[in-house]
């Protein structure tokens, strides 16, 4: 098993572990496919991760300390209120603890990437323009060339070929609203000594809200991020039923007046500046969809990260869960003899958890944009229960990983 031919599709965070594991694992031939020519971009956004969980992947070799990174430990829930003009951080409602650390997006994936083995074949730049299943693997075309592997791994992302290739009908679903996004410099920020450095702020508005926390720029600074879920006015997310993104400096007129609006007229001032200052190059937008493949793992083929699974980002477990079904997939070429035995293993811990975790995603944005309570009535108390009822399982921040 260990001496066969292995293709990585997606050259991402998941794709990054996924070679690591291979290599962990003892596997020998190993390619990886990226349609990205040279480096991924990089947008310098945040990735957030639950404190335990970082400690469960430091334990199995994923991650490790010296990777920068930002120490986050309250979370403040305000609200705006107008007969508090002289609150710019707008009224507070609660305050939680928030184990989490932040990361540059750049940053662990550099980590990710250092660390993938010499060995490997590298082919940045060339898609991967269909798979085909064999019984004894996988064909897998690109550039006019056909290669067969004895396994191939989806880690292509939610518009993944390999999953195309296994359930052609399981497509993200969009759910009706968007995230706007954006990063830079945190010298820019006015007054940063109002907003503690170890907070995650959440500001709430009537459908929906915005979440910000400071992540390391990689030179020892910081940089402010911050994403604000809210739906657009009828109209303007045509076009994204279908799975798509809009880049930096991509948003149009109409979107980014949108959110001019949110910021002035929906979030307290310090909140509403600090939107306001990101530049039409710094933003870009996400519109929310979610799916989870019925099983991560068919024949000699397997899905990894976002090809498997799409979360809500309310969840705070994306870059987890990636490099959970790494650590997962390692184990189970570890204790296995053959392909069939390691795969089955691999989909029998990871497709439960993939299901959890759309499932706490639709129900975090129903509670958080969708069907949005009366934000101003709550007290701490109040949200605390609010929130109980709407984290539900325990899983918010990932679950926990057991190997």
């Amino acid at each position: 098993m260990r001496a066969g031919r292995v293709v990585v599709v997606g050259e991402s965070i998941a794709g990054c572990a996924a070679t690591l594991a291979l290599r962990r694992a003892g596997v020998e031939g190993v390619t990886v496919y990226e349609r990205a020519q040279g480096r991924l971009a990089d947008r310098g956004v945040g990735v957030a991760m639950h404190n335990a969980r970082y400690a469960e992947l430091e334990s199995a070799g994923y991650l490790d300390a010296h990777i920068p990174w930002g120490r986050i430990v309250h979370r403040r829930w305000y609200v705006r209120d107008n007969a508090m003009p002289n609150a710019p951080l707008g009224r507070e409602i609660a305050t939680n603890p928030f184990p989490f650390r932040s990361y540059n997006w750049g940053s662990l994936w550099h980590e990710l990437r250092r660390r993938m083995p010499e060995t490997a074949v590298f082919r940045s730049g060339s898609a991967v323009e269909a798979v085909e299943l064999t019984p004894e693997g996988a064909e897998v075309h690109s550039g006019g060339r056909t290669e067969h592997y004895d396994v191939v791994i989806g880690a292509d992302g939610y518009r993944s070929t390999v999953r195309a290739a296994l359930y052609p009908d399981v497509r993200p679903q969009y759910a009706g609203y968007l995230a706007w996004r954006g990063a830079y410099p945190a010298d820019r920020l006015r007054d940063a000594e109002l907003w503690a450095e170890d907070e995650c702020a959440y500001v709430v508005f009537q459908g929906g809200h915005l979440v910000v926390y400071r992540i390391p720029d990689g030179t020892g600074g910081h940089r402010v991020n911050w994403i604000l879920y809210t739906a657009p006015p009828a109209g303007l997310d045509q076009g994204m039923h279908t799975p798509t993104s809009l880049p930096p400096g991509t948003a149009g007129d109409a979107l980014r007046a949108h959110l001019t609006y949110l910021a002035a007229e929906l979030l307290p001032a310090y909140w509403g500046d600090l939107v306001r200052a990101t530049t039409h190059d710094e933003l870009f937008l996400q519109p929310m969809y979610d799916f989870t493949a019925p099983r991560y793992a068919v024949g000699r083929a397997l899905l990894m990260g976002d090809a498997a699974t799409v979360a809500r980002p309310h969840t705070g477990a994306g870059a987890v869960k990636a490099l959970q079904d790494a650590t997962i997939l390692e184990s189970a070429l570890m204790s296995a003899a053959t392909w069939s035995e390691a795969l089955v293993a691999y989909d029998a811990d990871r497709a439960p958890s993939g299901r959890v975790m759309v499932d706490l995603g639709r129900r975090l944005g129903r509670a958080l944009v969708q069907e949005t309570p009366n934000w101003p009535t709550l007290d701490q108390p109040g949200l605390e229960t609010w929130w109980d009822q709407a984290a539900g399982t325990g899983a918010f921040g990932g679950r926990e990983l057991k190997r």
